[in-house]
């Protein structure tokens, strides 16, 4: 399918900002960096969302794949390495969940503010700086578009003139070279060209003192214009100025590069991934798993005397009726059994060692003793034998 043609280039000489009208994108660039400022936030809001979901995802992942690893049958230094990607996993998700917060209620905040503070609005008339530079820029312009219009007009009307005065000649000369024409029609087709020359010339002279008033003009006009093109730059500095700073903030908020909290996240995890030792997993699965497990192997099983269970309520009121005395200075016993104290009022031992009784036999089996460390308890008598 063939191109459609080209349309002329439009004439850069009339695009030009001193051009009647042509002011008018700059007075529309308020408006425009106003709307810039709702993009920016809405564009950061919705990178913010994105941070916040893949703070999410990180902590799905990771909630997911811990609870997956820690069923598995890893162990030691390989499965602190495995378990080390979660925790840091958690920590990177903390860390975006925060510059999203930070993108969205900090920067976010800071450009709406400042917008706010920026572009005043007057009534019906929109933004302040708009309509103060549109009105500015008009009055400015009025007195040279005046002069612009008249000019353009004595261009037009000598042009028609230079065209009329070109079809006079082209009649003259065929007149000339016409040997059946009479001198006297010739000669009138001679004024009548005569004529239109000097009308030309006029209309010439008219154009030019017009084009001398508009040029000994334009100075002004330029130093006026570019006076108040000067305040809309100066405001459109600040503009890029405040905006530069905050995508310099925003920036500091997005390069994780170097944030240190990162940095120590991922120098932690290199460190517990160096952190695996092989040997060191081999022998801990050995003393767990394998033949380094401490093993009962067979041997003479020593009988051990049945206990009585301790019935103290019993031994209590017994004791009230008996008022059994308590020995004095005690007599030495060996223990022949290992024996744990199940309650806090039993005393454990091992067997072997000697300490004192300091109260008989009661009818339950039991008997009062202190150990050579001073606590005083009940123990089963048929656990002990009088020492020699």
């Amino acid at each position: 399918m063939a191109s459609l043609p080209k349309e002329p280039p439009e004439d850069v000489k009339k695009q030009s900002f001193w051009m009647p009208g042509n002011y008018v994108p700059t007075v529309h660039r308020t408006e425009q960096s106003f709307q810039a400022c709702n993009d920016i936030v809405a564009c950061f809001t919705e990178r913010a969302k994105v941070e916040k979901q893949y703070a999410q995802q990180l902590s799905q992942w990771s909630s997911k794949w811990k609870s997956v690893v820690d069923s598995r049958p890893l162990y030691g230094s390989l499965m602190r390495a495995w378990q080390c990607f979660f925790t840091s996993t958690e920590r990177l998700s903390a860390l975006h969940a925060t510059i999203s917060q930070s993108l969205m209620v900090e920067e976010g905040g800071r450009v709406k503010t400042w917008q706010k503070e920026t572009f005043p609005k007057k009534l019906f008339c929109g933004f302040r700086e708009s309509h103060n530079n549109n009105t500015s820029f008009s009055r400015a312009q009025k007195p040279w578009s005046k002069k612009m219009t008249k000019l353009e007009k004595a261009r037009v009307m000598y042009h028609k003139s230079c065209q009329r005065e070109q079809t006079a000649l082209d009649k003259e000369k065929q007149a000339n070279e016409n040997s059946d024409m009479s001198p006297e029609k010739k000669q009138k087709i001679t004024e009548a060209r005569e004529m239109v020359t000097e009308d030309k010339e006029k209309i010439r002279d008219r154009y030019e003192k017009l084009l001398e008033e508009a040029t000994s003009y334009t100075p002004r006009y330029m130093e006026e214009m570019e006076a108040i093109f000067e305040e809309s730059q100066e405001e459109e500095r600040k503009r890029i100025s405040f905006l530069k700073q905050a995508f310099l903030s925003i920036h500091r908020h997005l390069d994780i590069t170097n944030n240190e909290s990162v940095k120590a996240v991922y120098s932690e995890l290199h460190q517990t991934l160096m952190s695996i030792n092989e040997q060191d997993d081999l022998k801990w699965w050995k003393n767990n798993h394998g033949p380094g497990m401490p093993t009962d192997w067979p041997k003479i099983d020593e009988w051990v005397p049945p206990i009585k269970k301790l019935d103290r309520k019993k031994r209590d009121k017994m004791k009230i009726k008996e008022n059994r005395p308590v020995m004095i200075g005690g007599v030495k016993v060996r223990a022949m059994y290992d024996y744990m104290g199940e309650e806090g009022d039993e005393l454990s031992f091992k067997a072997g060692e000697v300490f004192l009784k300091v109260e008989e036999e009661d009818d339950q089996g039991w008997c009062r003793g202190v150990l050579s460390g001073g606590k005083e308890g009940f123990y089963p008598a048929n656990y002990v034998e009088v020492a020699e």
